[in-house]
């Protein structure tokens, strides 16, 4: 393992640039862990604390808008599938659970990538999409297919945590929820 320290907080247009500078220093590796070192060196590149959890897993952490997020990867070489998580730090009290269930299926009907989930034993809430890769050769991680499932995985996040909030802590309905969260401002102030 390989610890890093370090959290970003840097905005998607702040993190463009920084990307822009250093996309030479992106060359993906030629083994079977390509995808992630990519995201290993996504990470470092962003300045995101992450650790390296043995060849086939690596958990990096990002702070949000809203919340700490814990953003884990694992690479699963015979299926050539990238599995990308990312966990707000929300748990979902027994009593609540059956409303919340009703209120992932509202967010995921709008979801074009990836989908929130529930594990019903810890009551844990995440976001996960996953990645098939090449297989018919080396399977490797482009920088922008890095950059797509870490910010998609985030912004989803950052989009629909005060949903969550609203529900469990709010006593809204799910759909009472999504409006209130969900509402864009036109204009300035």
């Amino acid at each position: 393992m390989r610890p890093r320290s370090g959290i970003g907080t840097m905005t998607g247009e702040t993190s463009r640039k920084k990307l822009l500078i250093v996309d030479d220093y992106f060359e993906p590796s030629r083994d079977s862990n390509a995808p992630i070192e990519m995201l290993e060196q996504y990470f470092e590149a962003h300045g995101w604390a992450f650790d390296r959890i043995g060849e086939e897993e690596i958990l990096a952490s990002y702070q949000g808008s809203w919340a700490q997020y814990e953003l884990r990867a694992v690479w699963r070489e015979e299926d050539h599938v990238l599995q990308f998580l990312a966990l707000p730090d929300i748990r979902v009290p027994a009593d609540k659970r059956a409303l919340l269930y009703e209120t992932l299926g509202l967010i995921n009907e709008q979801l074009w990538i990836g989908h929130f989930e529930m594990w019903a034993t810890s009551g844990v809430l995440l976001f996960r999409h996953a990645a098939l890769l090449d297989s018919s050769g080396e399977a490797t991680l482009t920088l922008d297919q890095a950059e797509t499932l870490v910010e998609a995985a985030i912004d989803e996040c950052e989009r629909f945590y005060p949903v969550f909030q609203f529900v469990l802590w709010a006593d809204k309905t799910p759909a009472e929820a999504i409006a209130a969260a969900l509402i864009e401002t036109q204009g300035e102030a």
